[in-house]
C-alpha cells in the first residue's frame, strides 16, 4: 500500500538525515505528516493474525471500540482473520495504548491536548497519550505505517512525538444544497478522523432545503425539505458516531438570509410576506428574516433550543454569509425601525440583528460561529470568524480581538490543484515581497482586466521591477485586495508570465505587452479569462508613481492565538452523494497536513507522493469511496462497453477548475438543483496526476534534450493517447451524454500528435516554420478552451514543448 518498500524507504531516509534531529522528513508514508520523527535501523515489528492491542491507565468504552475499529481495519489492510477477536490472546500484545487521563470534559472542547508519542521495536509497539483524543490520532499513525512487505507484514522501527500545529481542523460537509444519506455522512466521519480533523461542521439549512426535523416549527422539515432531511433520532446518532470517534460535531443554521426554505414554511418571519417555495437554482435570494418582528427572535429561540439538544458542542454557526438586503432596504416599517433604533444602513441592521441571536445562544450556553459578514465590533469576543474571503478579512478581525477560522483556499467544491490547497495557510503574512523601487532599478504598472461568465470582471493592476542585474520581482493589486507577491516573472517568445496564488487559485496572467497595450489572457486553475489592458506607470513614463494600496494584514506574535485553525469545505451545488467521496478525498489529507504538521512541511513532490498512498490506504483501511465513485460514473458512460478508453482519457482532460464549472453551468441556465451531474467531468478527480508528471516531463526534456529516459516517457504518454482515439470514439458515439465530449477527444489526439511531432523536432533540434507554430500555437489555444465543463490541459505540458521547438 505504501509507494516505497520499507527496506528502501528506511536506508534512503538514513543515509539522507544521519542525524535525524532538526528537520522531520516526509519519506515515511504518513499523512498528516508527525511533529517529530526519528527513525531506528533495526528491524521493524512484524504482525501476524495475532495481533493484539491492550488498554492500560484510563479505560473506556469509547477506548474499547477504539481497539475494535483497529482490529477490523488492520484485517482490511492484511487480509488476516484476527485471533483476537475470537479468543484472548495468549501472547504479549503487540500494541499497548497508555492513556493517562480521562478527558477532561464530557464535552470536546475547541482545544484539547491531541498530543500522543508512538514508539515501536521489533519486540513492541507503545502508544502513549495524556488523552483518548491523542490516543485516537496515534491509532490513525500506526494504521499507516503498517505495510505488507516480503517478510510479512510490518511497521517500522520508529519514534513519533506527534501534536497538532492548529487546534481547530475542520470540515465543512453541506447536505442543504444535495442531501446526502446518513451513511454516506458517517462515512465522510471516518474520513475526517482518519485524516485527524476534530471538527465536522454540519451545514443542514439554506435556500434548498432545511434537513433539520423540528418538533416546535414542524413545517420546516414539511414544507422546507422535499421530504429529505434528517430526524432527530438519526441527528443524535450521527453526533454520537463522531463523538465516539473524537470529532465535534457543529450545526450551522443559516440566519437571517439563504432562507428561501424557512419561508416556504413560515412566510410570515420573512420581511416581504408572500408566498415562498424551496429555491431550486444555485446563488443569492431575497428571501430575508424580518429583524424587527419579536415573533423572529422567537422562531430563533426555539429552534437554538431544539438544537442544543440535539448537539451538545459550545458553538452553533449562524451562518449570516450573503445578505441581499433588498428587502430590507425597500420595506417602510423595516427602514422606520432602523431610524427609531439609530441604525443608518443594512449593514449596522444585520448586526443588530447578529447581536440579538448572539444574546439567545449565550441564553442557551452557547456562542456563536459566523461568516465573515456577522464580524461586528459590538459583538463579544467569544464569537468565533470563519473567513471564506481570506486571510486579510481573518486578520483584520484578528486584530480587534477576535478569533477566526480559514476556509478560503481550502474549498474543495471547486475543482483545485492539491498544491493549491497545501501552500495556503490559516495564519496571515505579511507581503512577501520589496515593493519599494531602489536606485538604478526600472519598473511598469500594467493595468488589466478580465471578465468572467458570471460576476464582475476580474480588475486591478500589476507592477514588474527589475533590477540592474536583470533580476525581476512583482506584486498585483486586484481591485478591492490587498497586495500581493507575484513569483517566477518571464518573458518567453515575447510573452510575460508569472503567478501567484489569489482567491481564484492558482493563477497565471500570460500577456504580450506591446506599445503600452496588454493582450493576452488569465489562466485561472486551468482555463482563460481573456486578458486586456494598458500600461499606467513605469519608470519610462515622467510623472508617473508607484500605485498605493494596502499590504496584507499580518499579526503580531501575541496575537496569533487568535487564528484557531481552519475548516476543508465542500458547498454541494455540484456534489451529490454519488460523488461525494470523490470530491472530498484524498485531497483532504492534505489540507489536514496544513492545520497539523509543522509550518516548515511544504515539499509538494513529497505530498504527491504521500497523497498517493494515502487514496490507496483511505480506500482500503478507512473504507472511502472516491475510486469507487469514479468507476461508477465511467461505467455508466461507458454503457456497456470497456471503461479503459475513458480512463485514458480521462487522464489528458481535467474538469474546468476554480468555479469555471458553475459559470459554465449558469451561462447555459442549468445552474440549478436538476442539473444530473452525471457528465463526463463529474467521473473526473480534481486534477490529473498523468498531467501533472507529464508536465514534469516535459521541462526536464526541453530542459536537456539528451534526457532518453524523460524522451521515451513523454512519447510513450503521448502516444498512448493517440492510439486511444479509435478506441473511445464508439463509446462516445454508444451514449448521448458522451455527445459534447466528442470534441474534446478529438483535441486529446491533436495535440497528443502535436507533443510526438515536437519532441522529435527539439531531439533534432529543428526549429518549426513560422506556419507551423502558428498553426500549433492556434490548436493548443482552442483545446484550453472550456468543452462540456472540461479542458484539455495535457495542452499545456505540449505548450512547454512548443516553446523550446522554435
Amino acid at each position: 500500500m505504501k509507494l516505497k518498500p520499507l527496506a528502501l524507504s528506511l536506508s534512503l531516509i538514513l543515509s539522507a538525515f544521519p542525524a535525524m534531529a532538526d528537520k522531520p522528513n516526509t519519506d515515511l508514508q504518513l499523512m498528516p505528516y508527525p511533529k517529530h520523527v526519528e527513525l531506528n535501523n533495526s528491524q521493524g515489528l512484524i504482525l501476524d493474525r495475532d495481533f493484539s492491542a491492550k488498554l492500560i491507565g484510563f479505560k473506556s468504552q469509547r477506548l474499547n471500540n477504539a481497539i475494535d475499529r483497529l482490529n477490523a481495519r488492520i484485517e482490511r489492510q492484511t487480509g488476516f482473520f484476527l485471533t483476537t477477536p475470537i479468543q484472548a490472546a495468549s501472547k504479549t500484545p503487540q500494541l499497548v495504548i497508555d492513556v493517562k487521563h480521562a478527558a477532561p470534559t464530557k464535552v470536546q472542547q475547541a482545544k484539547e491536548d491531541e498530543s500522543y508519542q508512538l514508539t515501536i521495536t521489533n519486540k513492541q509497539a507503545v502508544l502513549t497519550a495524556n488523552t483518548p483524543y491523542g490516543a485516537l490520532h496515534g491509532i490513525e499513525t500506526f494504521l499507516q505505517l503498517i505495510e505488507n512487505t516480503p517478510q510479512g507484514a510490518q511497521v517500522p522501527a520508529v519514534v513519533i512525538e506527534d501534536e497538532p500545529r492548529f487546534s481547530w481542523r475542520g470540515a465543512l460537509l453541506d447536505t442543504s444544497r444535495h442531501f446526502m444519506p446518513l451513511d454516506d455522512v458517517k462515512r465522510q466521519i471516518d474520513g475526517i478522523a482518519s485524516a485527524k480533523f476534530n471538527t465536522f461542521h454540519w451545514h443542514l439549512t439554506d435556500d434548498q432545503g432545511w434537513r433539520l426535523e423540528s418538533t416546535t416549527y414542524p413545517k420546516l422539515h414539511q414544507k422546507g425539505s422535499d421530504g429529505l432531511y434528517y430526524t432527530q433520532a438519526e441527528i443524535k446518532e450521527v453526533v454520537q458516531y463522531a463523538t465516539n470517534l473524537g470529532i465535534r460535531v457543529i450545526p450551522e443554521v443559516d440566519l437571517p438570509g439563504h432562507a428561501s426554505s424557512i419561508a416556504a414554511a413560515y412566510p410570515e418571519l420573512m420581511t416581504v410576506n408572500k408566498d415562498y417555495k424551496i429555491e431550486r437554482k444555485w446563488g443569492v435570494h431575497e428571501p430575508l428574516l424580518d429583524p424587527t418582528k419579536p415573533e423572529v427572535y422567537a422562531f430563533i429561540d426555539s429552534i437554538i433550543g431544539e438544537v442544543t439538544t440535539l448537539f451538545p458542542d459550545a458553538y452553533i454557526h449562524i451562518g449570516g454569509d450573503e445578505v441581499d438586503p433588498k428587502q430590507w432596504n425597500e420595506s417602510e416599517h423595516v427602514q422606520t425601525f432602523m431610524k427609531e433604533k439609530g441604525l443608518k444602513d443594512d449593514k449596522e441592521l444585520h448586526a443588530f440583528f447578529n447581536q440579538e441571536v448572539e444574546e439567545i445562544l449565550r441564553k442557551h450556553n452557547r456562542k456563536m460561529i459566523g461568516w465573515d459578514e456577522t464580524y461586528h465590533p459590538n459583538l463579544p469576543k467569544s464569537i468565533v470568524i470563519q473567513s471564506w474571503q481570506g486571510q486579510d478579512s481573518l486578520g483584520e478581525s484578528a486584530n480587534d480581538g477576535y478569533q477566526g477560522i480559514l476556509s478560503t483556499g481550502f474549498y474543495i467544491d471547486q475543482a483545485q490543484a492539491t498544491s493549491m490547497h497545501y501552500r495556503n495557510d490559516p495564519m496571515p503574512k505579511p507581503l512577501q515581497v520589496d515593493d519599494q523601487i531602489h536606485s538604478d532599478e526600472t519598473w511598469q504598472t500594467w493595468q488589466f482586466e478580465a471578465p468572467r461568465k458570471r460576476g464582475s470582471a476580474v480588475a486591478g493592476s500589476f507592477t514588474i521591477i527589475t533590477a540592474k542585474d536583470g533580476s525581476q520581482r512583482g506584486f498585483i493589486d486586484y481591485k478591492g485586495r490587498s497586495r500581493r507577491a507575484v513569483f517566477d516573472i518571464e518573458t518567453t517568445k515575447g510573452v510575460t508570465s508569472f503567478w501567484m496564488d489569489s482567491w481564484m487559485g492558482k493563477t497565471m496572467p500570460r500577456v504580450a505587452l506591446v506599445d503600452g497595450k496588454l493582450t493576452g489572457e488569465m489562466i485561472v486553475g486551468n482555463a482563460p479569462y481573456v486578458m486586456t489592458g494598458k500600461q499606467i506607470a513605469g519608470s519610462d513614463m515622467q510623472g508617473t508613481e508607484v500605485p498605493s494600496n494596502s499590504h496584507p494584514v499580518a499579526l503580531q506574535p501575541e496575537q496569533e492565538h487568535l487564528i484557531l485553525g481552519g475548516e476543508v469545505t465542500l458547498w454541494a451545488e455540484n456534489v451529490k452523494h454519488d460523488t461525494l467521496d470523490l470530491r472530498m478525498w484524498p485531497r483532504s489529507y492534505a489540507i489536514a497536513e496544513r492545520l497539523w504538521s509543522p509550518e516548515s512541511i511544504t515539499d509538494e513532490d513529497s505530498m504527491y507522493e504521500r497523497l498517493h498512498s494515502m487514496n490507496e490506504w483511505s480506500t482500503i483501511s478507512v473504507g472511502l469511496q472516491q475510486e469507487w465513485n469514479a468507476l461508477v460514473g465511467m461505467k455508466r458512460l461507458a454503457n456497456g462497453h470497456e471503461i479503459r478508453p475513458l480512463q485514458i482519457l480521462a487522464q489528458a482532460v481535467e474538469q474546468a477548475q476554480y468555479y469555471h464549472r458553475h459559470h459554465e453551468k449558469s451561462t447555459y441556465e442549468n445552474y440549478d438543483r436538476f442539473d444530473p451531474l452525471n457528465r463526463f467531468a463529474d467521473a473526473l478527480p480534481p486534477e490529473s496526476m498523468e498531467i501533472r508528471e507529464l508536465g514534469k516531463l516535459a521541462q526536464a526534456f526541453t530542459a536537456n534534450p539528451n534526457d532518453s529516459e524523460a524522451k521515451n516517457q513523454l512519447t510513450a504518454r503521448l502516444q498512448l493517447w493517440v492510439d486511444n482515439t479509435a478506441k473511445v470514439m464508439p463509446i462516445i458515439d454508444s451514449n448521448y451524454l458522451l455527445t459534447e465530449v466528442k470534441p474534446v477527444a478529438l483535441h486529446v489526439q491533436q495535440v497528443s500528435e502535436l507533443g510526438l511531432m515536437l519532441v522529435e523536432h527539439i531531439s533534432a533540434k529543428h526549429p518549426l516554420s513560422p506556419q507551423e507554430v502558428k498553426q500549433a500555437k492556434a490548436l493548443l489555444h482552442a483545446a484550453q478552451q472550456i468543452q462540456d465543463e472540461l479542458v484539455v490541459s495535457s495542452a499545456y505540458p505540449v505548450e512547454t514543448l512548443l516553446n523550446a521547438a522554435y
